[in-house]
């Protein structure tokens, strides 16, 4: 979205559509304007132009704005049309100049000289020039003229209540907010600059940071405590938000902004800072004194802590159709014509609104590429590749051809529920943050009990092994919803894996050279060491049928295993680390292969030492992936790899030597 803060700054529109309004808030009805707005651009191959006004007219027209309370100041309102999808935002200073156009001199000089449209989207209330005297009728008017059209959007509706600003306004004045969250359809927010205060906090252990919000205009919901979430250099962190004149303490009776942050101790005195408003808690309330005030300040956070998690579950707000990002599911291909028959049906039956459904083949040789452009053409976007370059050099270069705001990378021998992709695609765009996800994975033959290829999102323990909720090593556990909640991870699995498909390109996709098995734990290690959250949100569900691309007993897999497993900590773990570790995990593999010696299986004795061959070969080859990988890292990054999804023991000793066979036995 191109932002004009001048008329200046304007050049040509190919095609313009245009809509105008203060869109303060930008809630749901504002949203189906927009909704609109970018379908006709589409319809007429044109632009999308958005024009708001700064600062709001009201402030200009009437000195005090007639007591209006901004829901949102220009940068929350840029920030929220962002995600919209718009061509370009215009932002016109509104000034008393302006405001004195008759309402025929604002069609001619400003709409049709500025952007000559080529349709014109209004709300069912618009009206613009001096004495606001302008309506849809006048606009129609000049429409043959200038060979425009008008098209008006009726009033919307939230559970039988008209949508409106004003409606908002009092819902956040009443302190109901998840009224006006799902009026608004997102969060409620404030923002401003850290500012020192008293430090009371601090000494009864709930240390919080003062918010100096700087715009006299903006609204402030009723005093009280939150349950919000906080961002701070792009990361969210849940919180509870304080807002009154602390009665408690004696002397000090200004209106003050604080929010405590859970789990944070970083110094962020002058730093921006945004929260975002989930639930009121409770009143304002004076206590006898600080104990009593720390008492309840426990209470409070308990409380917000079990507001948040059950958010976090819940998807609390619903984000509606006109909203939705692109999504592209894209199906990796080779041979696999009767999973693609058994499964497409079922990835084809998915609610989300704006899904690409592809199937890209691998050079496959059993029909597939014709099955799917018999029974689907209309459907399915086939993507046919001249070799077979493997899963992680076939999804990288299908992906090349995708255009979208988040990819699937999805098996063909994967069957997932109705409703799938929504709650993942709620999370992930509830929180920036998170850069991959994947759904709860199931066994397509034993549904109630998880799958080898993710379970409920990976783990690594201290020496490298990967494994996962619900599955460790080749030990699969039932699934009895022990593992439902939403959840920070280590890696997602690449059967049903979602990411961010911009991160996925600036991060190099997937390596590959690992031709298959372990290329989505690597890049997920990308990911974490770029500060970027990994999440399993059990909530969406798929079923696998497992080894169904690669048979799990195949000596091809065994060689990918253990010669993967190694390039991984290569190119991720520190390098005083590797130290040890390589040479450590030389001996387990050491193991391993007599496990294999005792089954008879010669051939994966072979492969683990051919795995040693070709690691040690290409040791220099690696090293220097490393470090190209390390300044993309580096580009992309938005923080640091706080450790969360590493289980800091042995799962090798847990597993064999101390019989722990299921992940919530783990110690």
């Amino acid at each position: 979205m191109k932002v004009y803060r001048t008329l200046e700054e304007l050049g040509g529109f190919k095609n313009a559509v245009v809509t105008i309004g203060s869109f303060d808030g930008v809630h749901t009805g504002h949203q189906k304007i927009i909704e609109r707005l970018r379908e006709l651009a589409r319809e007429v191959e044109g632009e999308s132009i958005l024009i708001t006004f700064h600062p709001h007219p009201r402030f200009v027209v009437n000195k005090d704005g007639g007591g209006v309370k901004l829901i949102s100041t220009l940068e929350e309102k840029i920030e929220l049309l962002e995600k919209y999808g718009i061509d370009h935002l215009v932002v016109v200073p509104f000034t008393k100049e302006f405001a004195s156009q008759t309402p025929a001199e604002y069609v001619e000089n400003f709409l049709i000289k500025k952007f000559n449209p080529k349709r014109i989207v209004i709300g069912y209330d618009h009206r613009f020039g001096a004495k606001r005297a302008g309506d849809i009728e006048l606009l129609k008017s000049y429409s043959e003229a200038h060979g425009f059209e008008v098209e008006e959007i009726t009033k919307q509706e939230v559970e039988n209540i008209a949508v409106s600003s004003t409606k908002v306004r009092i819902a956040l004045g009443e302190g109901r907010i998840m009224d006006a969250t799902e009026l608004l359809n997102h969060y409620f927010s404030l923002s401003g600059k850290v500012a020192s205060g008293q430090k009371i906090g601090r000494e009864i252990g709930f240390p919080t940071a003062n918010i100096d919000v700087d715009n006299r205009h903006k609204l402030i919901p009723t005093e009280g405590i939150y349950a919000v979430y906080v961002h701070h250099n792009e990361l969210r962190y849940d919180g509870m938000l304080y807002l009154g004149r602390r009665p408690t303490i004696e002397g000090r009776s200004e209106f003050v902004i604080e929010v405590n942050i859970f789990d944070f101790d970083k110094e962020i005195y002058g730093d921006d800072i945004r929260v975002d408003f989930v639930r009121r808690i409770r009143d304002d309330e004076k206590f006898p004194g600080l104990e009593a005030l720390k008492d309840q300040l426990i209470k409070d956070k308990a409380n917000a802590l079990a507001v948040l998690g059950e958010n976090t579950q819940t998807e609390e707000a619903p984000v509606e159709e006109k909203s939705y990002p692109k999504v592209a599911v894209v199906i990796l291909n080779f041979n696999g014509r009767n999973f693609l028959k058994d499964n497409l049906p079922y990835v084809l039956e998915s609610t989300y609104p704006n899904t690409e459904i592809i199937v890209a083949d691998n050079a496959s040789i059993d029909g597939s590429s014709v099955f799917v452009q018999n029974t689907y053409h209309e459907r399915v976007k086939l993507i046919q590749m001249k070799e077979n370059y493997g899963f992680a050099g076939g999804y990288n270069e299908a992906l090349k051809k995708v255009r979208a705001d988040y990819f699937v990378l999805l098996n063909s021998d994967v069957e997932p529920e109705k409703g799938w992709i929504e709650p993942v695609i709620e999370l992930m765009e509830r929180d920036k943050t998170v850069g991959a996800c994947q759904p709860k994975i199931k066994d397509y033959n034993n549904r109630e009990s998880f799958e080898y290829a993710g379970a409920c999102g990976g783990y690594m323990d201290k020496w490298g092994y990967p494994f996962c909720r619900g599955r460790i090593f080749d030990k699969l556990e039932q699934d009895k919803g022990q593992y439902d909640e939403s959840k920070e991870v280590f890696w997602a699995t690449g059967a049903a894996m979602f990411v961010r498909a911009e991160l996925f390109k600036d991060l190099g996709g997937f390596d590959a050279d690992f031709f298959a098995h372990m290329e989505e734990i690597d890049f997920c290690w990308r990911l974490k060491r770029a500060g970027y959250k990994v999440m399993v949100k059990p909530k969406s569900v798929v079923y696998h049928v497992g080894g169904g691309t690669l048979n799990a007993d195949s000596p091809s897999k065994t060689f990918l295993n253990f010669r993967n497993s190694l390039v991984v900590l290569l190119k991720n773990e520190p390098k005083q680390k590797l130290r040890w570790l390589i040479p450590l995990r030389l001996i387990l593999d050491g193991f391993a292969g007599v496990r294999f010696l005792m089954q008879g299986k010669f051939k994966h004795i072979r492969a683990i030492v051919k795995a040693h061959w070709d690691f040690f070969g290409d040791y220099g080859y690696h090293k220097k992936k490393r470090r190209d990988e390390y300044d993309a890292i580096q580009k992309a990054s938005i923080g640091s790899f706080d450790g969360k999804g590493v289980y800091g023991k042995s799962i090798v000793w847990q597993y064999f030597a101390k019989g722990k066979k299921g992940f919530s036995e783990l110690e």
